[in-house]
């Protein structure tokens, strides 16, 4: 296919020099046009792709409306966005786009008598719901993307998500909106009688003319509307001209679900619903996804549930396969398709009458093998994970080709879903499209996928091309809509003519006129659509960079560019809470520092899009930069839901960015830590004398790029691999040895906290594990994978295995203090050496403190410590360890733990004491940790695992000493009463 029908759009014609200076002058906000900003917003979670002509971050309100009129004199086309996680493509284009959801995300206010509230476009739907929780209120419908979604985006979507079964889509929830045409028309527009409507009309002016014109235009077809507009739950495709019918002409409603091709939404006022107390969970099994669907109208004409979802088997395969949601997969019932209904009630005997009388309507009961039920909140929610988790594990199924979106969404009345269904499978079959994993609001007959469309060749984007007409003209057949939740932006624009009819699309067109004559308003979406096979992200001429990359990359068949194109943009790493990806998003709230940001830079990097604002390869600063922020806290490795890993992203990035370069100094300064560590104990009291004498001090840092904040930590007198070469007790045991355990000597144990090793090794030993470590110099390669020198790291890291090869080929438990090492082992050895075996033995055979202790020794009884505890959880072991053995010892120890939720500590090993960093990494801290530890109790211990979490404590909040885990169970051992226990074996600090 030639490229000028693969991606092209219609060049523009903005003198971009004179707008940029322009909206720089007269907009309060960051206007940014660099590359970066440009290669971040290229594209959405669809499968297309424009570059933005710059990007607009309003600081207020007002600004964004003055950036509007700017670009209005500049003829420059406009994209008012949200979250950015639109599936249709509406988020993306050659256009100046503003991004609301810095800034303008306030609650303007709240009536809580009238409920509702008036907010600004970019405030998140969680965000706005937490704030309305003091009032027993929120926004009813609920997007998967509900973390991070923007209530502006949802207007402009029209978003539904599966609590629209109960609370109807956005455009049942909005009484008015401010808006603002590209032309200058700014007003309050909501619900007008006939006659509110013709007053308004009479009084003339800008809204009177555009309302005239859309009343000619309601006029016109307003018989054929009421004709060809499917009478379902779930209608999303095109304009809401039905919401000009009726005894009320709501232009708002008309507004809702434009995709901001209509007009900018300034401001919504929006009606809330009261939080319902209490719910009940039924989940219902049958043979397959059809059967699940026919079930359907059955169940809906005995009750009127706050939810109800369906997953097929093919989806929990593929949850299966990838080892995600297990805990979710297991509590489903017998069956290979499930259908999940949920009930509310002002108390859960409320909410679980209503279940029970479901199930006595349905002649079945709770004994049932292929019925669930529960009215247990935290059981229901990880139940609805498995059901919002579907398109991130329905992207890359690890046993059949990369999935994409493209049929999404498409609804039905639920009266005819399940005979949809079957059709919809056929279709598939003759396509050549297997194994589809359906899943969907199936209450409302929306059904959800993603399709193995082959876009990287010219015959395959063809067949897709002829495959969504065919599905257009199924899903019309049926009486349904193209789009039942997520719109049509580019990916059906086209085909809504097949859907409404010719006449009805002209409506659209004269709708489009009314508000838009100029056609500025995202431009080529809804309304003159681009072609569906235009402006694809990937295409015939996809070509990425086939450089041989540092790293194995095992998951994504070595290729790195592969590994890059993980990310699809559901955009869960720009959340506000929650979880630790993504740190350094949380505290800038930038798009090019979000894992997808990276991720897209990345991709415009290896692409070589002729049009791409990344041009300089390996060498781009705007890659650079953007992942200079990246904390390689591998938050991403498990919240993302399609496995991004951007802290191995830039490890391989930076070891291309600086082949044959000379590094930034903190890349030798910190990166040779370990090295300098090993010189250091020769004499540690001459270097920490020297590292604080203020002038030699201050110099070292400006030579060795590390912040002026940081105060370096103190080598320990002796370290941990000397004192224990100088201790008295029984021999070490050799590999083999029953009971026998080897305790890793990290860089950062050894040589600062070697109190740690040897509280570490007084509790194995009364656990009865006989401790073994090695005395010669060795290291996990950490620093240098993470600055990005690989090739060394990999030399470091097979001198330690071979060192270490006794103890695995006897098959030693080797145990580890220091997460982020543990991790390194765990996790990132696979990706330095994905084909040695003693590598894979070392995967295997690391096991962490609390886990050593859980698995060698399961009849021991810690020592009771009792008191509370504030528990800084370092981030790879939330990533890559886990954390539940360290709970249960910490349950069976007696200690209150109060495990932050706080994500990564900011100082990240590296990151935080690099010069250019420290704002950032206080900022992290400043979220959820250290205000936590201000108002714990004096009492209250804090325990902190990671190296970089007990020293980013000890910087900001010094009466504080954290510990670690095997410190305070020392603590509380027999022996340790008299202080002598581990000082006899193996002398001080």
């Amino acid at each position: 296919m030639a490229r000028a029908h693969a991606r092209t759009a219609e060049p523009s014609q903005v003198d971009v020099e004179a707008l940029e200076g322009d909206l720089r002058a007269e907009v309060d906000g960051e206007v940014r046009f660099d590359a970066g900003t440009r290669g971040a917003y290229s594209t959405d979670a669809s499968n297309y792709r424009q570059v933005p002509i710059g990007v607009v971050v309003p600081r207020t309100v007002e600004a964004g409306a003055r950036a509007v009129a700017v670009c209005r004199r500049h003829n420059a086309p406009l994209l008012s966005r949200g979250g950015g996680t639109s599936l249709g493509g509406q988020c993306t284009n050659a256009a100046v786009v503003l991004d609301w959801s810095k800034y303008c995300n306030k609650l303007v206010s709240v009536d809580p008598r009238a409920r509702t509230c008036v907010v600004e476009p970019g405030i998140v739907l969680d965000d706005l719901n937490r704030r309305l929780a003091e009032h027993g209120l929120k926004f009813g419908p609920q997007p998967a993307t509900h973390s991070h979604c923007t209530i502006g985006g949802m207007v402009g979507n029209n978003s539904c998500g599966a609590s629209a079964q109960h609370y109807g889509k956005t455009v049942d929830n909005v009484v008015r909106l401010e808006i603002l045409t590209y032309d200058g028309t700014r007003a309050w527009v909501g619900k007008w009688t006939e006659e509110e409507l013709a007053d308004r009309i009479d009084a003339g002016g800008d809204l009177g003319a555009l309302c005239d014109r859309l009343r000619r235009v309601r006029d016109r077809h307003a018989e054929e509307i009421g004709e060809r507009y499917p009478d379902i739950p779930r209608r999303v495709s095109g304009y809401n001209l039905d919401s000009l019918l009726g005894a009320e002409f709501d232009l708002a409603g008309l507004v809702v679900g434009s995709e901001g091709t209509l007009a900018t939404v300034l401001r919504a006022e929006i009606e809330l619903v009261p939080v319902v107390p209490a719910a009940a969970m039924l989940a219902l099994g049958y043979d397959d996804i059809a059967a699940a669907a026919d079930a359907v109208p059955g169940i809906l004409a005995h009750c009127r549930p706050m939810q109800l979802e369906a997953i097929g088997g093919e989806l929990v395969h593929f949850m299966r396969e990838e080892g995600q949601f297990l805990d979710s997969v297991a509590m489903l019932p017998r069956g290979n398709s499930w259908l999940m209904v949920q009930f509310g009630g002002g108390t859960t005997q409320e909410a679980d009458a209503q279940l029970h009388a479901l199930l006595a309507a349905l002649g079945k009961s709770t004994s049932d093998d292929d019925v669930a039920v529960s009215d247990d909140p935290e059981q229901e929610q990880q139940m609805l994970k498995a059901r919002e988790a579907g398109l991130g594990v329905t992207a890359h199924p690890p046993d059949m080709p990369e999935s994409w979106e493209g049929w999404e969404d498409s609804a039905v009345s639920p009266n005819v879903l399940g005979d949809y269904l079957r059709d919809l499978l056929a279709l598939f079959q003759r396509y050549g499209y297997e194994r589809p994993a359906l899943y969907g609001h199936f209450g409302h007959g929306c059904v959800h996928i993603r399709m193995p469309f082959r876009l990287k060749s010219g015959p395959g984007v063809a067949t897709f091309r002829d495959f969504l007409f065919s599905a257009a003209d199924l899903v019309t057949s049926h009486g349904g809509s193209l789009s039942g939740e997520h719109g049509d932006g580019q990916a059906r624009g086209e085909l809504l003519q097949r859907m409404f009819g010719r006449s009805i699309v002209t409506a659209f067109e004269e709708v489009k006129a009314a508000f838009d004559p100029r056609n500025r308003m995202n431009p080529g979406k809804v309304v003159a659509a681009h072609r569906v096979d235009q402006n694809l992200r990937l295409g015939a001429d996809y070509r990425p960079s086939t450089n041989r990359a540092f790293l194995g990359f095992p998951d994504d068949d070595g290729s790195f560019a592969q590994a890059a194109s993980r990310c699809v943009g559901i955009g869960n790493c720009r959340r506000a809470t929650g979880g630790v990806m993504c740190p350094s998003y949380m505290v800038t709230r930038e798009e090019e520092h979000s894992t997808r940001g990276r991720a897209r830079l990345l991709f415009e990097m290896l692409q070589g899009h002729p049009d791409s604002p990344v041009r300089d390869g390996w060498r781009s600063t705007a890659v650079r930069d953007a992942l200079d922020l990246c904390l390689a806290c591998k938050g991403c490795k498990s919240d993302c839901p399609v496995g991004v890993d951007m802290a191995t992203y830039k490890a391989e990035f930076l070891a291309q960015h600086y082949r044959h370069r000379l590094r930034p100094a903190a890349h030798y300064s910190l990166g040779w830590l370990p090295a300098i560590a090993q010189l250091a104990a020769a004499a540690p009291h001459a270097v920490n004398a020297a590292l604080r004498v203020p002038v030699l001090a201050e110099a070292g840092k400006r030579l060795a790029g590390i912040a002026p904040q940081r105060t370096p930590p103190r080598f320990a007198a002796a370290s941990f691999q000397r004192q224990w070469r100088h201790r008295h007790g029984p021999p070490p045991p050799r590999p083999g040895e029953s009971n026998a355990v080897v305790l890793w000597p990290d860089t950062f144990t050894n040589h600062f906290d070697p109190q740690i090793a040897r509280a570490a090794v007084d509790v194995l030993e009364d656990a009865g594990l006989r401790v073994a470590v090695p005395t010669q110099p060795m290291c996990c390669g950490l620093t240098w994978l993470s600055t990005g020198q690989l090739g060394i790291a990999k030399r470091v890291l097979r001198r330690t295995l071979r060192l270490l090869r006794p103890w695995l080929e006897s098959g030693t438990p080797i145990v580890g203090l220091e997460p982020s090492c543990a991790a390194v082992f765990r996790s990132d050895s696979r990706e330095l050496l994905p084909h040695d075996e003693d590598a894979q033995r070392m995967r295997d055979q690391f096991v962490t403190f609390a886990e050593a202790i859980r698995d060698r020794a399961p009849g021991w009884r810690p020592p009771r410590v009792g008191g509370r505890a504030v528990v800084q959880r370092h981030c790879h072991q939330y990533a890559v360890l886990g954390f539940d053995a360290d709970t249960e010892l910490m349950r069976r120890a007696g200690i209150e733990a109060d495990v932050l939720d706080s994500g990564c500590c900011g100082l990240a090993g590296n990151f935080g004491f690099e010069r250019g960093h420290y704002e950032v990494s206080m900022a992290c801290a400043e979220r959820v940790l250290l205000p936590a530890l201000r108002v714990a109790p004096d009492d209250t211990a804090v325990l902190a695992d990671g190296f970089s979490c007990r020293t980013q404590i000890e910087h900001a909040e010094r009466q504080r000493h954290p510990l670690h885990l095997a410190e305070l169970l020392r603590c509380a051992l027999p022996s340790a009463a008299a202080g002598e226990l581990g000082k006899n074996r193996m002398g001080g600090r």
